[in-house]
């Protein structure tokens, strides 16, 4: 009904936004004009609110010695990750340099390199014997559909019915990683299996709606407009891989996607072709499979045996 839709659009409108310092004001306002993704611009604020917990003031007061012993703080004592500490220091540099107008050297020394640690893979065997072992059917689903089209986990429960294209033949990943489009194969057995799922809910939204207590004696519909929660899917994965009788941590449902690219790899797909389907931006990021796919290495210990052979 038109009146219970204006009320719940008027109920669901975000409240506007309080700022403790002006200059908080300003960031928010250039991170808008940057058109960064929400989940970044989140970061910003919350990297740039730590130093004004730390400073109580406002940070734009802050000169560059106390921004360093702040930096200095999360490095050393903090223990911040490499990849935490450069998120921290893109926030602080963005706000000092686009709010506050200060060009500092200190983001310059800053230097937070990665351990170079390959990622997990799965072999086949072990993704089926995985996957065979959840016995939810909403959560079998979508860690079928991650695997089966390398999907990361935000991007899954975000799918619409409307993603569904080509005759069913690719899913249209909207809006993923860095705000990039891009299409997937999706497999015909995996189209089937979604057609099935979505009888059971039949949102006309959503393909992985969150469900509440008692939805499948409300006639099968769910009690929420929203996504299936990551929370609950990493959840029920690390209790399916203990059942499985794998080790606490040998795999993660990220582990579904590394092992998609590299079992692509395995079967003769070009890393070009393996990237523009995993949303890489560089070959380089897709190159690290190379060094994971069992196939390749055995090819290349064949190929050095017969080189020192004669």
């Amino acid at each position: 009904m038109p009146s219970n839709k204006t009320t719940r659009q008027s109920a669901g409108a975000p409240a506007p936004r309080v700022f403790a310092y002006d200059s908080l004001r300003v960031l928010d306002e250039a991170l808008s004009l940057r058109s960064l993704a929400r989940s970044t611009r989140e970061e910003y604020h919350r990297y740039v609110r730590k130093l004004c917990e730390r400073g109580k003031c406002d940070p734009a007061t802050l000169d560059e010695v106390q921004v360093r012993a702040h930096v200095l703080h999360l490095k050393e004592v903090q223990r911040y990750s490499a990849s935490s500490m450069r998120s921290a220091c893109a926030a602080l540099q963005f706000f000092f340099h686009h709010v506050v107008g200060r060009d500092w050297k200190l983001f310059d020394l800053v230097r937070c390199p990665d351990r170079q640690k390959l990622p997990a893979v799965l072999t086949r065997e072990e993704v089926h014997r995985i996957l065979g072992a959840v016995r939810e059917p909403r959560f079998a689903m979508i860690l079928r559909l991650i695997y089966g089209c390398g999907l990361r986990i935000g991007e899954a429960v975000k799918l619409e019915v409307r993603d569904i294209q080509r005759d069913g033949t690719v899913l249209f990943i909207r809006e993923a990683k860095g705000g990039k489009d891009r299409f997937v194969p999706l497999p015909a057995a995996l189209l089937v299996a979604l057609r099935q799922w979505w009888k059971e809910h039949r949102h006309p939204r959503l393909i992985f709606p969150a469900v509440g207590r008692g939805w499948r004696e409300h006639g099968g519909h769910p009690l929420h407009d929203e996504p299936m929660g990551v929370g609950s899917i990493q959840h029920c994965f690390r209790l399916t891989l203990a059942s499985a009788g794998f080790p606490p941590g040998a795999a993660s449902v990220h582990t579904l996607r590394h092992s998609y690219a590299t079992h692509l790899l395995e079967a003769g797909v070009s890393l070009r072709q393996i990237g523009s389907y995993l949303g890489h931006s560089s070959l380089d990021t897709t190159v690290v499979y190379t060094h994971l796919t069992a196939v390749s290495e055995a090819k290349a210990r064949a190929v050095i045996d017969q080189l020192v052979s004669g």
